[in-house]
């Protein structure tokens, strides 16, 4: 596993893409905690500069740091709760892009791989068919490149790492992923390729159905 040098973004300007009263939905670019960290240089952050802001906005899911796209944060406790819920009982669809390593063969696939934490590793995870936690992936390939393919990742568990891991597992990691790529693969972008394009859920309170989108930054869809 690779060192983690941490440098956050230095404009505090966050690129917003839905506000109303209750919720707010950003979108997070690439190198940046979702949350803070241990240690006052971990301590800059989504949330943080999101409270800065909008004094009461808390964190509903999380996206790795080396990830971009999209974060709904609620903006007081009963939006909270009932996102909170609505991801618990996986009611929320996200949508990813990701560009992995080689051809993928088939067009779709379901990964269906219980994934724990390696305790010596943190914050690696690793497949365990025994003691992990249920972590089920779908996938559609959108585009071959040259040396990679363009996947539509929708993940149907939440797991630290699900995606990053799975599509390791099945012998395409993610170019540019610090932890679980080899160093040709971590090579071959400057950031790790995987974006959250879409979020899909109902608004809280008003009970509107919400979907949006993200422009990935490494791959333009036609």
């Amino acid at each position: 596993m690779r060192e983690f040098i941490y440098t956050p973004p230095k404009s505090k300007d966050l690129d917003i893409v839905y506000l109303d009263k209750d919720i707010i939905v950003i979108n997070k670019p690439a190198g940046f905690l979702s949350v803070a960290g241990k240690g006052v240089e971990l301590s800059d952050c989504l949330e943080a500069r999101a409270k800065a802001k909008f004094r009461k906005a808390t964190i509903v899911h999380r996206l790795d740091c080396d990830t971009s796209g999209l974060i709904v944060m609620a903006l007081h406790i009963d939006a909270h709760r009932n996102l909170s819920r609505q991801f618990e009982m996986r009611e929320v669809k996200k949508t990813y892009i990701a560009e992995v390593a080689g051809k993928v063969e088939k067009k779709t696939g379901e990964i269906n791989a219980p994934i724990r934490c390696d305790i010596e590793n943190r914050p690696k995870q690793i497949i365990d068919f025994e003691n992990g936690r249920s972590a089920i992936t779908k996938w559609q390939v959108i585009e071959y490149k040259d040396k990679t393919t363009i996947l539509e990742l929708t993940p149907i568990t939440g797991r630290t790492h699900q995606l990053r891991l799975h599509m390791q597992y099945i012998g395409h990691a993610i170019i540019g992923d610090r932890i679980y790529a080899d160093d040709k693969i971590f090579n071959m972008a400057k950031r790790l390729h995987l974006h959250a394009e879409k979020l899909e859920f109902t608004q809280p309170i008003t009970k509107q159905e919400i979907s949006l989108t993200s422009k990935c930054e490494f791959y333009l869809r036609n």
